[in-house]
């Protein structure tokens, strides 16, 4: 018997599938139908944002050497208009919120600072107390040629703000990968279905499907296959054919019935790696079939879940662009104590609250009702020590 590969630490199983996950293709995209991709290259500011010096209150526009006054009111400027002739000493112009600034004046005098009679304008309170009181100055928010959304960056909403302001109406993307999801497993039924003596219910495609709904995929559920070797891999390799991402669920250990290795074998496939020093979630595996990534999840639901946010999601990510695929990790104080860990990472369903992060209901690959009620992994690293309440722990955010 071939020995079992010793395990992977979790940051190079992460390092190593990103560094060879393929780029999708570029593609230019409404601004509406960005949001939430990658982008595949720099987008660039256009024009100057303010396009020039702009109030940003409604009073008037003066020249602060003129304080503090009178003023002659020469002019009215709204916004969308551009002011007809500059003001000198002792002149003014009424202007509204937005309205650009006439030549000559450097400063707003809030209306309710100011009092008019007529043309007339006097001092009514404090006045601004410095120069360029109240203008937003030209190019302020960004001038063009600046960049607005580097290559790589999730495109959130206010970076679609951010480019329209810009200049843009389409945005330079990654494409949207397509997941297959294949879960395995003679004791599986469908969700709903009845269930034969020694059957559960299969949760973990629905799961990871909706697990993945706010990232730019589209996810096919391939069914459950029965534990038959010849099948197994019949619709590794039609599901594969029609995805960038092939997701095997169940079946990646090493017991008579987890066929899943074998039958990628069948199929042509390479393995990277498989079992990773991680608690829950070793019996991982990654590799290759023709063009399209494998990933192979264990069929525990939480030990599913944890390993779709550690590396599904990432590849997903890296595949799409992103400079920055990993999840981020936050700092927090324990709520309670945590025992010591042994040589493989433990990834515990935790939830935050009043600041703190409390590990939640048992700690179980296969309990899903403590993951349900969690918020967060607490992460503890391979051979770390007991650690105090109140000590800071690092934890990913997954709801």
């Amino acid at each position: 018997m071939t020995p079992a590969p010793s395990l992977l630490p979790v940051s190079e199983a992460q390092a190593r599938l990103i560094a060879v996950a393929p780029l999708l293709p570029p593609a230019l995209l409404p601004l509406a139908e960005a949001a939430g991709r990658w982008a595949a290259e720099d987008v660039v500011a256009r024009v100057d944002h303010p396009f020039a010096d702009l109030s940003a209150m409604d009073g008037y526009a003066i020249r602060h050497a003129d304080l503090p006054g009178p003023w002659q009111v020469t002019a009215t400027i709204a916004a969308g208009r551009m002011p007809a002739a500059p003001i000198g000493p002792g002149m003014a112009a009424r202007i509204f919120t937005g309205a650009p600034l006439p030549a000559g004046a450097d400063t707003i005098l809030v209306q309710e600072d100011a009092r008019r009679d007529g043309d007339r304008l006097t001092l009514a309170g404090d006045g601004p107390d410095r120069r360029g009181a109240h203008v937003r100055r030209r190019a302020m928010n960004f001038a063009a040629g600046d960049t607005l959304i580097p290559a790589g960056a999730r495109i959130a909403p206010a970076r679609i703000g951010l480019a329209a302001l810009g200049g843009h109406a389409v945005l330079p993307v990654r494409g949207r990968a397509r997941i297959a999801l294949l879960s395995t497993g003679d004791e599986l039924a469908a969700p709903g279905a009845p269930l034969r003596p020694g059957q559960i219910h299969a949760a973990n495609a629905a799961m990871i499907a909706a697990q993945l709904a706010a990232l730019p995929v589209m996810v096919s559920d391939c069914g459950i296959i029965a534990d038959d070797r010849a099948a197994l891999a019949r619709a590794i390799a039609d599901a594969a054919a029609q995805a960038d991402i092939l997701v095997t669920i169940g079946g990646a250990s090493v017991g008579d019935h987890d066929l899943v290795q074998p039958a990628l074998a069948d199929c042509g496939a390479t393995l990277d790696f498989w079992r990773i020093a991680m608690r829950p979630g070793k019996p991982l595996m990654a590799g290759q079939l023709s063009a399209t990534m494998v990933l192979g999840l264990p069929g525990n639901p939480v030990s599913a879940f944890v390993t779709s946010a550690l590396f599904l999601m990432p590849l997903i990510a890296a595949m799409g662009g992103a400079t920055a695929p990993l999840p981020p990790t936050l700092s927090l104080p324990l709520g309670e104590a945590l025992p010591a860990v042994g040589p493989r990472a433990d990834y515990l369903r935790g939830r935050v609250a009043d600041g703190r992060v409390f590990p939640v209901g048992v700690q179980d690959s296969g309990v899903l009702t403590g993951l349900a009620r969690a918020d967060a992994l607490i992460i503890r690293p391979a051979h770390a020590p007991a650690l105090p309440a109140g000590a800071f722990a690092d934890v990913h955010i997954i709801a």
